[in-house]
């Protein structure tokens, strides 16, 4: 196969891709007219494969779906797919991205090491949730101060002052789930049935 025939596999690819996506995520053609500024027609014609897709239409497809465009794409993954990007580390917090599509909620595997930092409770926009998968967690939240063990959680508004860390000695391995614009995590559970 030739590199011409990879790009048009590629490319042949994208319209089925596109239509998966707004599908999945319930939008119409109109909807998503109405989002980025292309017409009907021609995102009809994309996700048909009728007319080829360029960045100039990508880039506002990937920004209303809030996916990365080698998504649409489907760029070849690099690497260990579990992991998309590199670690963030802060003030002996390790951060490790586990979304990709920028905005809106985001979640994050955090290990932190032992801290001496006294809790200074900080406020910002946002909702978040935490889950502790190993050790303990010192959750300070407003008047509240609460150690977490594994298996336990907590979530809360931002705008609450809060901090959070290791509780005693040793590291704390936690789940972090935030929605900067107070995007809360919505939890279906079916009750349990009567016996």
């Amino acid at each position: 196969m030739t590199e011409d025939d990879r790009i048009d596999a590629v490319l042949n690819e994208v319209g089925p891709r596109l239509r998966r996506v707004r599908r999945d995520r319930g939008v119409t053609l109109a909807e998503l007219s109405a989002d980025t500024g292309i017409s009907v027609s021609t995102l009809s014609r994309l996700e048909s494969g009728q007319r080829k897709p360029s960045l100039e239409l990508l880039l506002p497809l990937a920004r209303a779906h809030q996916v990365p465009l080698d998504e649409l794409v489907g760029a070849p993954a690099t690497g260990d797919p579990r992991i998309r990007a590199k670690p963030i580390v802060r003030h002996g917090r390790t951060m490790f991205p586990l979304t990709r599509q920028p905005g809106g909620l985001q979640a994050y595997k955090v290990i932190q090491e032992t801290s001496t930092e006294h809790p200074e409770p900080r406020v910002h926009e946002g909702y978040e949730w935490l889950y502790v998968l190993s050790g303990r967690l010192r959750l300070v939240l407003g008047e509240h101060d609460v150690v977490l063990g594994a298996g336990e959680a907590a979530e809360f508004d931002t705008r609450v002052p809060h901090w959070f860390g290791p509780a005693g000695e040793g590291p704390v391995e936690f789940l972090s789930l935030f929605g900067p614009q107070g995007e809360r995590i919505h939890v279906r559970a079916r009750p349990k049935k009567p016996e």
